[in-house]
């Protein structure tokens, strides 16, 4: 289904959680989530029944996201059923890792196929204090992990934080010399407070750090690609401030308590929960005719009206 400026939407974005086994400053408050009632959330049927509904629109690809989609104790029956949806081709899962040593393999048997995995500095100190509790150890084992279970594509997500990774730019990019991944660097959304103004960089920065890079034909979704000689994979550019891709966007976003988020970084919110699968059809259409033409300019004074942390969104 095209949205009404003629865009073709394919892409849903599933919070299967908004609970997380990490703190990450940019995400979530420290305190971690407000705990809702078990009732307030989807349960897996109503995932399901909405997956149903947004696949006979169109939608073919599937990201499961949270919090840490990990953490759901129904996590692989989620994945496997989504999976047999018909129209579904591609079924994705963005985590922070800690999790994948015990279920990469079975997150691959599942039926997904890629994994993005978050990994903003290769300093330990620095991952303690940017995600406040984990160790930088378990997300590094999951990476591997990852790699020995075989998906089709492993990414790693850095959150280019000025002053804080911005020196590190050239060490992350060399681990698609080590491993056969793909590293994006995402600019930081003036999502949350807490974040001085420098902290903002364009990822240009990326392209002065690392002069070497030769551009790589087409585009990786919403990622300007490049590759370092020798590399195995791609370096990837994601700037939703600097360089917004408003024009291209094809996606939706379902919160992991049934709202339908035409646009990530506006108010509008369409619920879902309680609704037959027919009727989540009708909200999920008219949720793609909301779509706006583009988002308003973010900055660290103008900030994201989404009204909401990432973790309570989906990552």
């Amino acid at each position: 289904m095209r949205d009404g400026f003629g865009r073709e939407i394919t892409y849903l974005r599933l919070s299967v959680t908004d609970r997380c086994n990490l703190r990450c400053r940019y995400c979530m408050p420290e305190e971690g989530v407000s705990l809702q009632d078990h009732e307030e959330m989807l349960t897996q049927e109503e995932m399901l029944a909405a997956v149903e509904a947004a696949a006979s629109l169109g939608i073919t690809k599937l990201r499961i996201t949270g919090g840490e989609p990990l953490v759901k104790k129904n996590i692989l029956s989620i994945c496997r059923q989504c999976a047999q949806v018909e129209g579904i081709r591609e079924v994705c899962i963005t985590t922070n890792g800690l999790l994948l040593p015990q279920l990469a393999e079975p997150l691959r048997d599942a039926g997904v196929s890629r994994v993005n995995i978050s990994l903003d500095t290769l300093d330990g100190e620095k991952y303690r204090r940017i995600t406040r509790v984990g160790e930088l150890p378990q997300a590094l084992a999951g990476i591997e992990a990852a790699l020995k279970a075989g998906f089709e594509k492993v990414k790693l997500n850095v959150v280019l934080i000025g002053g804080f990774n911005d020196d590190e730019i050239p060490a992350l990019a060399e681990l698609t010399r080590r491993w056969p991944v793909d590293v994006r660097f995402i600019e930081l959304m003036p999502m949350t407070e807490g974040f001085p103004q420098s902290a903002f960089i364009p990822c240009t920065a990326v392209l002065e750090r690392l002069p070497e890079l030769e551009p790589v034909s087409g585009r990786g979704g919403t990622a300007r690609l490049y590759r370092l000689p020798g590399g195995m994979g791609n370096v990837g550019l994601i700037s939703p401030v600097s360089d917004h891709f408003c024009a291209s966007c094809d996606r939706l976003r379902l919160t992991a308590d049934g709202k339908v988020k035409p646009c990530l970084h506006a108010e509008t919110e369409l619920s879902l929960k309680g609704l037959s699968r027919e009727e989540m059809v009708q909200q999920l259409r008219a949720a793609i005719l909301a779509k706006p033409r583009c988002h308003e300019p973010l900055s660290h004074a103008q900030p994201s009206r989404a009204g909401r942390d990432m973790n309570q969104i989906g990552g």
